[in-house]
């Protein structure tokens, strides 16, 4: 499924980083931009509560411009002067800032690695 594309100039690149390949699976160093509207972001949501992994990956429900801006940063982040497209769901590194993924399936099959993963099992 491709990502729900908000509006701007161009359109938005799929983004597949993946947890994992250069990024280590830490708790609490993910966060997720959702929007309600969108599909996407509606099953990331409920595989994250039914992971149990919502203490552990900050989500953040798109509506007032700042959470736009904030989500703008982490897409310019990613790529040098990007002034595309934002897609939702989007996860997003909070240690370099960055859009790392927004591709529903990678973070869905993300979110489940990061549950068998021994540093979030404690979390539960």
């Amino acid at each position: 499924m491709l990502p729900m594309v908000l509006p701007r100039t161009g359109p938005a690149p799929v983004l597949r980083g993946r947890i994992g390949a250069g990024f280590s699976p830490v708790p609490h160093r993910y966060r997720l931009y959702l929007s309600a509207d969108c599909p996407g972001s509606v099953r990331v949501a409920a595989a994250l509560a039914r992971l149990g992994l919502e203490g552990a990956v900050a989500t953040t429900l798109l509506g007032p411009p700042a959470t736009y801006a904030a989500l703008r940063r982490a897409y310019e982040a990613a790529g040098h002067h990007y002034d595309g497209a934002l897609a939702v769901p989007a996860l997003c590194d909070t240690w370099s800032g960055r859009v790392i993924g927004n591709d529903t399936e990678d973070i869905l099959d993300d979110l489940r690695r990061l549950r068998a993963h021994p540093a979030f099992r404690a979390e539960a």
